[in-house]
Protein backbone atom coordinates (compact mmCIF):
# COMPACT_ATOMS: atom_id res chain seq x y z
CA UNK A 1 0.00 0.00 0.00
CA UNK A 2 1.21 3.22 -0.87
CA UNK A 3 2.46 5.97 1.87
CA UNK A 4 0.59 8.61 -0.01
CA UNK A 5 -2.60 8.97 -1.88
CA UNK A 6 -2.78 11.59 -4.90
CA UNK A 7 -6.01 13.42 -4.91
CA UNK A 8 -7.32 16.09 -7.69
CA UNK A 9 -9.29 18.53 -6.74
CA UNK A 10 -12.04 17.58 -6.48
CA UNK A 11 -11.33 15.09 -3.89
CA UNK A 12 -10.51 15.20 -0.52
CA UNK A 13 -9.68 12.52 2.27
CA UNK A 14 -12.23 10.63 4.83
CA UNK A 15 -11.62 11.65 8.18
CA UNK A 16 -11.60 8.30 9.50
CA UNK A 17 -9.76 6.09 7.18
CA UNK A 18 -7.54 8.73 4.72
CA UNK A 19 -9.58 7.31 1.57
CA UNK A 20 -8.93 9.40 -1.45
CA UNK A 21 -13.14 10.36 -1.56
CA UNK A 22 -14.70 12.87 -3.69
CA UNK A 23 -15.26 16.47 -1.76
CA UNK A 24 -19.39 16.53 -1.76
CA UNK A 25 -18.91 13.18 0.01
CA UNK A 26 -21.47 12.48 3.05
CA UNK A 27 -20.08 9.17 3.67
CA UNK A 28 -17.04 7.59 2.48
CA UNK A 29 -17.51 4.52 0.50
CA UNK A 30 -14.34 2.42 1.81
CA UNK A 31 -15.58 2.59 5.56
CA UNK A 32 -19.05 3.89 5.73
CA UNK A 33 -18.33 7.11 7.95
CA UNK A 34 -20.07 10.27 7.93
CA UNK A 35 -17.86 13.15 6.90
CA UNK A 36 -18.23 16.24 9.17
CA UNK A 37 -16.78 19.63 8.92
CA UNK A 38 -17.52 22.76 6.59
CA UNK A 39 -15.21 23.12 3.83
CA UNK A 40 -12.43 25.53 4.65
CA UNK A 41 -13.79 25.39 8.51
CA UNK A 42 -11.11 25.12 11.13
CA UNK A 43 -12.89 21.85 12.16
CA UNK A 44 -11.12 19.99 9.62
CA UNK A 45 -9.35 16.75 10.57
CA UNK A 46 -6.01 15.65 8.94
CA UNK A 47 -5.83 11.82 8.32
CA UNK A 48 -3.59 10.89 11.30
CA UNK A 49 -6.82 12.60 13.81
CA UNK A 50 -4.69 15.92 13.87
CA UNK A 51 -7.02 19.01 14.64
CA UNK A 52 -6.27 22.53 12.61
CA UNK A 53 -8.17 24.45 15.19
CA UNK A 54 -7.43 22.28 18.51
CA UNK A 55 -3.65 23.11 16.91
CA UNK A 56 -4.29 27.06 16.58
CA UNK A 57 -6.34 27.13 19.91
CA UNK A 58 -2.95 25.20 21.60
CA UNK A 59 -0.72 27.59 20.24
CA UNK A 60 -2.75 30.68 21.27
CA UNK A 61 -3.23 29.84 24.84
CA UNK A 62 -0.09 27.59 25.63
CA UNK A 63 2.35 27.91 22.71
CA UNK A 64 4.77 29.56 25.19
CA UNK A 65 5.56 25.82 26.38
CA UNK A 66 5.30 24.60 23.11
CA UNK A 67 1.80 22.92 23.58
CA UNK A 68 1.09 22.99 20.10
CA UNK A 69 4.12 21.18 18.98
CA UNK A 70 3.91 18.62 21.26
CA UNK A 71 0.47 17.98 19.42
CA UNK A 72 1.30 17.93 16.05
CA UNK A 73 3.83 15.61 16.90
CA UNK A 74 7.34 17.96 16.97
CA UNK A 75 8.69 16.81 20.16
CA UNK A 76 12.21 18.24 19.23
CA UNK A 77 10.77 22.17 18.89
CA UNK A 78 8.17 21.46 21.80
CA UNK A 79 11.15 20.66 23.96
CA UNK A 80 12.84 23.78 22.86
CA UNK A 81 10.17 25.83 23.21
CA UNK A 82 10.05 24.74 27.00
CA UNK A 83 13.55 24.98 27.50
CA UNK A 84 13.33 28.80 26.54
CA UNK A 85 9.68 29.61 27.80
CA UNK A 86 11.21 32.02 30.51
CA UNK A 87 12.72 34.49 27.62
CA UNK A 88 8.97 34.98 25.78
CA UNK A 89 10.10 34.55 22.69
CA UNK A 90 8.45 31.08 22.27
CA UNK A 91 5.77 33.25 23.10
CA UNK A 92 6.02 35.32 20.16
CA UNK A 93 7.06 32.23 18.19
CA UNK A 94 3.80 30.85 19.20
CA UNK A 95 1.59 33.65 18.26
CA UNK A 96 3.18 33.61 14.72
CA UNK A 97 2.36 29.93 14.44
CA UNK A 98 -1.35 30.55 15.48
CA UNK A 99 -1.93 32.92 12.36
CA UNK A 100 -0.22 30.52 9.87
CA UNK A 101 -2.42 27.73 11.44
CA UNK A 102 -5.74 29.57 11.30
CA UNK A 103 -4.45 30.70 7.45
CA UNK A 104 -3.52 27.41 6.88
CA UNK A 105 -5.57 25.74 3.96
CA UNK A 106 -6.82 21.92 5.04
CA UNK A 107 -4.81 20.38 2.30
CA UNK A 108 -1.37 21.84 3.31
CA UNK A 109 -2.28 21.38 7.09
CA UNK A 110 -2.75 17.64 6.27
CA UNK A 111 0.30 17.12 3.46
CA UNK A 112 2.50 19.44 6.61
CA UNK A 113 0.74 17.45 9.69
CA UNK A 114 -1.20 14.67 8.84
CA UNK A 115 0.88 12.31 8.50
CA UNK A 116 -0.02 8.91 10.46
CA UNK A 117 2.71 8.44 13.64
Amino acid sequence: MSSFAMKSENEKFCTECAAVIRKAAEICPKCGVRQFGAPGGLGAVAPNGKSRLAAALLAIFLGGFGAHRFYLGQTGLGVVYLLFFWTFIPTVVAFIDFIVLITMTDDAFAAKYGSAT
